[in-house]
């Protein structure tokens, strides 16, 4: 992969990461917003801490996005990028247009997927 592919890559990054801290910047202050509410009786109580645990779900799943992209970030700064963690085979183009953060190519992910479930 050359250089001027790295940079588009490393932009792509950088603006899905942006993209990531403002999402949960919102969750936070969403999360902060549900607690301060008064709930007047216990349904209302129940909607709340489950609109916040669903918030807070979310939130995960976006700090994790957020750790694989800085990995890939880092990534890019050296030959490492776009070559699965797992086998050593460069990972496809179209899957690194998609989703640039991806450390492992289509076969490895599938494989860990299923061992996974």
């Amino acid at each position: 992969m050359n250089k001027q592919e790295r940079e588009r890559y490393k932009k792509k990054l950088m603006e899905r990461k942006q993209e990531l801290s403002h999402k949960l910047s919102e969750f936070y202050s969403e999360s902060k917003e549900m607690e301060t509410e008064m709930a007047k009786d216990l349904g209302d109580k129940a909607e709340s801490s489950y609109t916040k645990e669903f918030l807070l779900s979310l939130s995960d799943t976006e700090r994790k996005q957020v750790a694989l992209v800085d990995k890939a970030l880092k990534r890019v700064e050296t030959a490492d990028f776009g070559i699965c963690e797992s086998c050593g085979v460069a990972i496809g183009k179209k899957r690194l247009n998609v989703v640039p953060w991806a450390p492992l190519c289509i076969a490895c992910q599938q494989k860990e997927e299923e061992e996974a479930s």
